[in-house]
């Protein structure tokens, strides 16, 4: 236990635990010495470094005598590196013949033409290179345009509900999902005794990430209309939206912006890692919709640390934790229509599909019967599921499996 100062206020914290993000270290470990450059992306905070440190360890436990370059423009002792010619000869004076070379950058936008560097480094296959960088400024977009060689992009997100409940030791909790809906997945947090700090820290990785990063790399100067936008997107997690919804509520509220600049800053948010975009998927003609898309936050705790309990609904909480958890298992994920019945879920990997119905209680046999009736008007042959907060064993109605969301988070399977 110590005390740390940020803000301009003396803060109560305890030491930072370590866990193994295994579902993360063995993509990367997949990847190791292939023909790649490897690009780790995400929010802020999600634990890019942390991964790179922890992979580097993994990497000097089976090889020796592996020699890693290691550079992190976050700090000083780096600041010279930050010509791309320098980052570039740098690295090449360290290579050494006859092991393996491995090239780890964090924070590598804070180099200016940093690609050229890199590209240079890949076309002499002597380096193994991985790569990561604030979220706005090196946009999954851009990557085709800024590497000539091939690259894999992997996106980290903040901890989920599982790797909550491993640094905390909750397993055996029943109440630990309702810690994770309050606390969220910004490991960083958990440092902090009490629960302003921990919304205190988590408000100011927000407010970097969309000041810091999103703002300045696109060149937003209009800080109000901005954050009225994200405070509706927060306040309306699993509501469909359209632009022209959003502008006309920013209007009637006295902000002034048209249509098109809110979906100038929406993609922003959804680029800058703070929002995932989720489309519609018409079940019946199979066609993918291009209106009406829902966005769910990369961590809920970003809308209690925004917004706090105003209106707070569980249920629409816990439809973004299992969308974000479908994203980070791999899954394409849309929201699907059938008729004028909407299922919350669509999840397609391969050819594999799941329908997928969230609701908190589904006690009450009316509540249980409207999340019911839209999985049952489908006549496809795939799982359907619901996920709720029941805290019993799987059970199935229909040929519809019942499970506790609990248990799914924690299962690395989907079904």
């Amino acid at each position: 236990m110590k005390f740390w100062e940020f803000d301009g206020i003396i803060h109560l914290v305890i030491d930072m635990k370590i866990i193994n993000r295994k579902y993360y270290i063995d993509k990367l470990i997949a990847l190791k010495n292939k023909p790649d450059i490897k690009i780790i992306t995400g929010v802020r905070r999600a634990g890019k470094s942390v991964l790179l440190n922890e992979f580097s360890k993994y990497i000097l436990s089976v090889e020796k005598d592996a020699n890693i370059i290691r550079i992190n423009f976050n700090l000083l002792a780096f600041d010279e590196l930050k010509d791309f010619k320098k980052l570039n000869s740098y690295i090449r004076d360290k290579y050494i013949e006859g092991v393996n070379n491995y090239v780890f950058i964090d924070e590598v936008q804070m180099c200016p033409k940093f690609e050229l560097a890199i590209n240079d480094l890949y076309e002499t296959h002597d380096f193994d290179i991985y790569i990561t960088g604030s979220n706005a400024f090196l946009l999954s977009s851009d990557l085709a345009t800024l590497f000539t060689g091939r690259y894999f992009e992997l996106e980290v997100f903040p901890f989920s509900f599982q790797e909550f409940c491993e640094y905390y030791n909750l397993f055996d909790d029943s109440e630990a999902l309702e810690k994770y809906v309050k606390y969220g997945g910004f490991a960083g947090s958990y440092v902090y005794e009490n629960d302003e700090d921990k919304m205190k820290y988590i408000s100011n990785v927000l407010n970097v990430v969309v000041l810091k990063d999103i703002m300045k790399k696109n060149g937003v100067t209009d800080v109000v209309a901005m954050d009225n936008i994200l405070s509706f997107l927060l306040d309306n997690i699993s509501n469909l939206t359209t632009t022209n919804k959003v502008s006309s509520r920013l209007n009637s509220d006295g902000v002034s912006i048209d249509h098109k600049t809110v979906g100038n800053y929406i993609s922003y948010l959804c680029s800058g890692y703070v929002f995932h975009k989720i489309k519609r998927y018409d079940i019946k003609g199979s066609l993918y919709l291009q209106t009406n898309e829902k966005y769910y936050c990369i961590d809920q705790s970003f809308r209690l640390a925004k917004l706090g309990t105003r209106y707070f609904d569980f249920g629409r909480i816990y439809e973004n934790i299992v969308a974000i958890e479908l994203l980070r298992r791999g899954y394409e994920v849309y929201v699907g229509k059938l008729y004028q019945k909407e299922i919350d879920f669509v999840a397609i990997k391969g050819n594999d599909k799941i329908y997928i119905q969230v609701a908190d209680n589904i006690g009450n046999p009316e509540t249980l019967e409207r999340e019911l009736s839209p999985l049952k008007a489908i006549r496809e042959n795939y799982t359907k599921i619901i996920l709720a907060n029941t805290k019993h064993f799987e059970y199935d109605i229909s040929g519809i499996k019942i499970i506790d969301l609990s248990s799914w988070l924690l299962d690395n399977k989907i079904n």
